[in-house]
């Protein structure tokens, strides 16, 4: 679903209708049943919103410990006590044992690494438990275990080490740790990558098959020849043993739908029309799009890259529009558009509104601990093996 900017630059498109459905503003009854809070949710039109966060948010005092992932909308990253991508702010939360709740504004995989990495007298709440992700979802436990079944059978499994990207659920970050694998970030792939190979002679990179190709190819010097594309949806993954022993990175069949859009003509209509840019893209991004662009990097190297750049520089942005908005608004100095005519909000992202946040912290006010996130113990001990391999990490 996409919504088209009509601006010629600029990051802030004016809402159709169907932004504003992506956007969690209103419902599809026939998509969407089943995800009403219980309670009474405010209404977005509802002038004391902010106020009623304000007020809520004191009475819990240190209580609770708001995080906001950097697509957040900036009405919800205005009460965040901090922000950043999703394993910051996990340790963030690890870092603050005071906390009774950990408010997570992000998604349903956020919100569980983070349960996985504070105490167990610790409550993590997701204001809207439809806030999920699509590409954790492209990988359930059971398509994994099958495809360890046909590694196996292949007579690889012994050799291949399983790398998760930290965009995964519980249930892929224990299989991974049970399998002798770890944990990676945006920022920390090449890193992990090689420490993988260290370990043993493939890789099982999952879920997302762009941040492995390009970390494979472009960081580590791998050809593009030595990755094979394992489709769970298709019998042993699309792929014959022989295709699985020669490969070297066995890319899972995954993708972000919101960096998954931008298309190397998004790069070459924006360098048309913005002569002199500089186009900055997210790892997510598909291979030619990151071949195309000048920089490449994780959202804080996004970041850090705008906080550094020269004041009259022209960036191009392929990422989540939220975070560019913003960008574009922390720097009038500099021009920052969003690399697309076409927007494709992160919908399950922007669920979290300010009406949820602000259920979510009445309900603790009142006494009632909503949406709790719970990893069970199992699950907890070896995803943590890998998140900890990661940790270690030099």
């Amino acid at each position: 679903m996409t919504t088209t900017i009509t601006e010629t630059h600029g990051v802030d498109p004016t809402p159709t209708p169907l932004a504003l459905l992506l956007l969690g503003r209103e419902a599809d009854p026939n998509s969407e049943r089943g995800v009403e809070c219980p309670g009474d949710l405010p209404a977005a039109s509802d002038p004391d919103l902010v106020d009623r966060a304000r007020a809520a948010k004191a009475a819990l005092g240190d209580r609770v410990f708001i995080l906001g992932h950097h697509y957040q909308r900036d009405e919800v990253i205005e009460f965040a006590d901090v922000t950043g991508d999703s394993f910051k702010l996990a340790r963030d939360a690890a870092a603050r044992p005071e906390a009774e709740y950990i408010v997570f504004c992000g998604v349903h995989f956020m919100a569980e690494s983070a349960d996985i990495l504070t105490g167990d007298d610790q409550q993590v709440v997701l204001p809207d438990l439809a806030a999920g992700c699509s590409m954790a979802d492209m990988a359930t436990a059971e398509q994994v275990a099958e495809c360890w079944d046909v590694l196996t059978d292949a007579g690889i499994a012994d050799v291949t080490v399983p790398v998760s990207y930290m965009n995964s659920s519980a249930d892929i970050k224990a299989f991974t740790g049970k399998h002798g694998g770890t944990i990676c970030t945006s920022s920390n792939a090449q890193r992990a990558l090689e420490w993988a190979f260290e370990q043993g002679q493939k890789v099982l990179f999952l879920p997302d098959q762009h941040l492995g190709r390009n970390t494979a190819v472009r960081d580590l010097g791998l050809s593009l020849d030595d990755c094979v594309l394992y489709n769970p949806h298709k019998p042993n993954g699309g792929l014959t043993a022989e295709q699985l022993r020669d490969a070297k990175m066995i890319l899972w069949r995954g993708h972000c739908s919101v960096h998954g859009r931008f298309s190397v003509d998004s790069v070459n209509d924006v360098r048309e029309r913005i002569p002199g840019v500089t186009v900055l893209v997210h790892p997510e991004c598909k291979y030619e799009v990151v071949a195309a662009a000048d920089m490449v990097g994780s959202t804080e190297y996004i970041i850090k890259a705008l906080d550094a750049a020269e004041p009259g520089s022209k960036w191009a942005i392929g990422t989540e529009l939220n975070l560019v908005r913003r960008l574009a608004k922390a720097h009038p100095d500099k021009e920052i558009v969003f690399l697309d005519r076409t927007v494709c909000f992160c919908s399950t992202m922007n669920r979290i509104d300010l009406p949820h946040l602000v259920w979510a912290l009445e309900s603790l006010v009142e006494g009632r601990v909503p949406n709790v996130i719970t990893v069970d113990a199992e699950t907890e001990k070896y995803a943590k093996a890998a998140l900890d391999r990661m940790l270690a990490l030099p």
